[in-house]
């Protein structure tokens, strides 16, 4: 897996301050999508035990609310097991922190995948432009939903 960033001290992709990781690869390619650049798999750079420990770092941090994980898509075929490997063992190192993860699936297409298991808060569904609202809280279109899932 590739990403193109991770973003620390983010207020906006989720509730608190949070950790953000723009994972690389995604396959929706919704039109006026927010991170196009985040298509492309092979797209930023590898996601190495270097990105591991910047992300623990900044979670051992008492005011660190938790991780959001993004992209592109973090439910990208070639990103699926590394996303559940990293929030498999977030959730065991840190598990006061949440988790948040954007997809472009909707729940009902990725419920059964393990990763959810790990998932506090799924914001899921394409990014339809004709939707688009700017009023929505961590959202860009009204047919995303932000789900409340609880996380293990």
């Amino acid at each position: 897996m590739n990403y193109h960033n991770i973003v620390k001290d983010d207020m906006l992709n989720g509730d608190g301050l949070r950790v953000t990781l723009f994972v690389a690869g995604c396959n929706h390619n919704c039109y006026n999508c927010h991170n196009p650049e985040t298509f492309d798999p092979n797209g930023g750079i590898p996601f190495d035990d270097a990105a591991y420990v910047e992300i623990y770092n900044e979670l051992s941090k008492d005011y660190v609310s938790g991780i959001t994980v993004t992209g592109g898509d973090p439910l990208y075929i070639g990103n699926r097991d590394t996303v559940t490997e990293l929030l498999m063992n977030i959730k065991s190192k840190f598990p006061d922190k949440t988790v948040w993860l954007y997809t472009g699936y909707v729940y009902e297409e990725i419920s059964d995948l393990e990763v959810i298991k790990y998932v506090d808060v799924l914001v899921d569904g394409p990014y339809v432009d004709e939707l688009r609202d700017t009023t929505l809280r961590w959202r860009g279109s009204s047919n995303q939903r932000v789900i409340r899932l609880g996380g293990q």
